[in-house]
């Protein structure tokens, strides 16, 4: 390496005057502006030279020029993200573009940048995506940190998903439960084959709910429901795209001709005007986004819950037996007070949200000011992504972590709140999702329900069940889940 200590000769030399004396005796002005010249040169070489071996960066696989690491990424950035950091370590730095990004895969560093220092990790990024449909940023999940966020956040918090509003709205949740047990016995015993298509049922009850919720009616019949549907489905397929000009400004055009813009502007145009007929207070207007952002999703956790009951029966029927159990031969719907003793029910929900969490990867962050993390020097501005799906699956928290096991959360006391950094489905810290218990109760009864009230089978045709995810910002199953229902006969509805 190169030492200051054999450079102060050279330095020494260069304003050395008796050196040169009769060459400044001959052409003074010349040399002494040469001289200045080369010094303040030396100078800018040393501190670039000083200044860059002295910062230790993370680890960083192999870039292109231009597009730095996004050709990585791939249509599932969990997966491909997970695939990098057991090559490349749990903190990486990558480059989308020429935007740095750090890639964080443990809860270890999940805790330094969640807790320790969440304050100057909480601001978010202009993402083009988010400002076009999210108004502007003005929504919770995607505004800058500051008063406004404060503001909003407290709103929602406060007033939309705090406990005694979730509360207030149990008859709504158990109306619908009941509507959906009504609509399965049904098809069940009118269907030839008895097979049900519990994605739509499940996305039929949260959608439902949201809607019931957040702007006083349902939009799921007729025409409404089904364009609601469509437009829901695009605008988080959406969420989940990477728009180049924010990684590559030069090539923001290509936005343009391949109709991204195009698109982005329809579906904020289209989810606009349906907010317009129901909602006419600007503020709410963000926060019914924050509750649909909450609970939306909701579904996919019961369908990949399903799904994996499915394939392993014996858990399937040691819920049966739990739920069963509690509330006996009963013929009405489970309802919240019987939830409280169900704790297989809730060991399955949490090994379920483990391997499916709702939001594979956290919403990306900037940091605010340079930080040194785990010995690493990060600078400000850079970009900061949170792998759940990768920290779930850390095999020094968990044994077999690819393996769905609801008995690893018996007895537990591992909960949604953010405290435990291996286990981060809402997040933790500022930006945690302020929807927890909103979500988790219409789960649990959605659940409990399906279990208690039918015995379940996959069809015979199905060969294998496709446990393929889609691609988007939220982990939804990529295949609708169809399964058999056969009334169970002492809980007949």
């Amino acid at each position: 390496m190169l030492k200051l200590d054999n450079l102060l000769p050279i330095m020494q030399e260069l304003i050395n005057i008796e050196s040169f004396s009769s060459l400044l005796h001959q052409c003074p002005n010349f040399f002494f502006t040469l001289r200045l010249v080369l010094l303040v040169s030396l100078i800018i070489i040393l501190y670039k030279y000083f200044s860059t071996t002295s910062i230790n960066s993370p680890p960083s696989p192999p870039k292109l020029p231009i597009i730095g690491n996004l050709h990585q990424l791939g249509l599932r950035p969990y997966r491909s993200l997970h695939a990098l950091s057991r090559c490349h370590g749990p903190l990486m730095l990558l480059h989308f573009g020429s935007v740095p990004v750090l890639i964080v895969s443990c809860a270890e560093t999940a805790r330094e940048v969640l807790k320790t220092h969440d304050l100057i990790f909480c601001n978010r990024p202009k993402i083009t995506v988010f400002g076009k449909l999210l108004y502007n940023y003005k929504d919770v999940s995607a505004a800058p940190y500051g008063e406004y966020w404060r503001q909003v956040k407290s709103l929602t918090v406060l007033h939309l998903l705090n406990n005694e509003r979730v509360r207030s709205f149990r008859s709504v949740r158990e109306e619908e439960i009941q509507l959906m047990i009504n609509d399965i016995n049904k098809q069940s015993l009118s269907s030839s084959s008895k097979e049900v298509n519990l994605s739509k049922m499940f996305m039929t009850l949260t959608n439902d709910v949201i809607s019931r919720v957040a702007l006083g009616r349902k939009y799921s019949d007729g025409e409404d429901g089904r364009m609601f549907k469509e437009l829901v489905g695009e605008f988080m397929e959406l969420l989940g795209s990477i728009y180049i000009g924010d990684y590559i400004p030069s090539l923001a055009w290509l936005s343009r001709v391949n109709g991204m813009d195009a698109r982005l502007d329809k579906v904020a145009k289209k989810f606009d005007d349906f907010l317009e007929k129901v909602v006419q207070d600007h503020v709410v207007d963000h926060s019914s986004n924050d509750v649909f952002a909450a609970g939306t999703d909701t579904y996919s956790v019961i369908v990949w819950a399903m799904s994996e009951l499915l394939r392993h029966p014996m858990m399937m029927k040691k819920l049966q037996n739990e739920v069963r159990g509690i509330v006996g031969n009963r013929k009405e719907i489970i309802t919240e007070d019987d939830l409280v003793e169900m704790h297989y029910l809730k060991a399955v929900i949490k090994e379920t949200l483990r391997l499916y969490p709702i939001l594979p990867i956290l919403i990306p962050r900037i940091l605010t000011q340079d930080v040194k993390i785990n010995g690493y020097d990060i600078k400000a501005n850079t970009q900061v992504i949170v792998n759940l799906w990768g920290i779930a699956r850390d095999p020094n928290y968990y044994g077999k972590p690819d393996e769905f096991e609801p008995e690893r959360f018996v007895n537990s006391g591992i909960n949604y709140k953010g405290n435990d950094f291996h286990y981060l489905p809402y997040g933790s810290g500022r930006r945690s999702c302020p929807a927890i218990q909103f979500t988790t109760v219409i789960i649990e009864l959605a659940l409990a329900n399906v279990v208690q009230k039918f015995d379940w089978k996959l069809p015979t045709s199905a060969g294998g069940l496709d446990m393929t995810e889609s691609k988007g910002l939220t982990m939804r199953k990529k295949s609708p889940l169809t399964a058999i229902a056969v009334p169970h006969r002492s809980s007949a509805c």
